[in-house]
């Protein structure tokens, strides 16, 4: 076997000779700047060419829906027959909703500390459920994970005429047994009239409804957590608040992250369950969340504007959330690395 020429010449072995050491030479890198350029191009566009049929089909489901929202609240829209007139108004919209009392003193804080509120108790409802299942054999796991899948899979209508009825003036069931012990009376009390009370019942039926995906989210995270992690931890002396917070926390910290980002987008922009019951269709002010206020401004009032001013207000509100969650998450997946 002939052995490359050497450096003596100053030049290194051509791609294809054999080396000293038996090994076939490697192909020298190219030092076309072009041919790189083209290379650095193709490895950037690539990923994008790939997406690009998911992303047209969001543009269309998503961001022109949202960019005629944003246009129709700069505008003064008027429906006429066979279509609709509008007149270019700039930010006036947002200038009157910005300016509205009910805004600040009833809508918003209507909407920030009852999604606050359904948030928080959605994830440590589910979170108890969780480690429940997590302790039981599988098939009573199965059996109580069908159960409280039927809460979830129950559409939100049904689940509020439920409360509805459990909680309607005389005749329902809270109201009796309050009535039964003395608490109230059921002749007189209206849980609907009232803005706590209303949010009240309004928080049981989104929390109601919201913990199953919750449990059974968190439950896949704990099914992943070695449990030689809480071996070690109890022959450390830690009880079972401490392995929780010193084990089980920080194991799926994603999986909670992931859970809130969604919970808090669901329980920001609560509809149904608002408007379905009774005062919050329109005929209680007291009770408007951002979404209510929305519909109502633009639909039961004919102010377009308005009541597409508050939907980008809305949507800004959870872009906002939504980002400051991200990157808390994307933070932590750094700090894993």
């Amino acid at each position: 076997m002939k052995p490359s020429k050497t450096l003596i010449d100053g030049r290194g072995p051509d791609a294809g000779e054999i080396l000293a050491d038996g090994r076939p030479a490697p192909a020298p890198r190219t030092t076309d700047k072009g041919a790189l350029r083209r290379r650095r191009r193709a490895e950037l566009t690539r990923p994008w060419l790939l997406l690009a049929p998911a992303l047209i089909v969001l543009a269309g489901l998503l961001l022109w829906p949202l960019v005629q929202v944003g246009k129709l609240s700069l505008q003064d829209y008027e429906v006429k027959f066979g279509g609709g007139v509008g007149t270019f108004t700039g930010l006036d919209h947002y200038a009157d909703l910005l300016t509205s009392g009910l805004l600040w003193k009833t809508v918003l804080p209507n909407t920030v500390f009852f999604a606050v509120a359904c948030v928080g108790l959605t994830i440590a409802l589910g979170t108890l459920v969780a480690l429940l299942l997590n302790r039981l054999g599988t098939t009573w796991r199965v059996v109580c994970s069908v159960a409280i899948l039927a809460a979830w899979a129950m559409p939100a209508v049904t689940g509020t005429y439920v409360w509805i009825w459990l909680f309607q003036p005389q005749d329902g069931l809270f109201s009796q047994l309050a009535g039964a012990v003395g608490l109230i009376d059921p002749e007189t009390t209206n849980w609907f009239t009232e803005r706590l009370p209303f949010y009240a019942i309004a928080t049981l039926n989104v929390v109601h409804h919201g913990f199953p995906f919750v449990a059974i989210t968190v439950l896949a995270g704990l099914l992943t957590i070695p449990k030689e992690l809480y071996e070690a931890g109890m022959l450390d002396g830690a009880n079972a608040w401490q392995r929780f917070w010193k084990i089980t926390v920080p194991t799926i910290k994603p999986v909670f992250l992931v859970v809130t980002i969604l919970s808090t987008i669901w329980d920001f922009k609560v509809f149904t369950q608002i408007f379905v019951m009774p005062g919050g269709n329109g005929s209680n002010p007291d009770v408007y969340n951002l979404g209510v206020f929305s519909y109502i401004e633009a639909f039961a009032k004919n102010d377009y504007g308005t009541g597409a001013a508050a939907a980008v207000l809305l949507t800004l509100l959870l872009l906002a959330i939504t980002i400051v969650y991200i990157r808390t998450l994307f933070r932590q997946g750094e700090e894993d690395l």
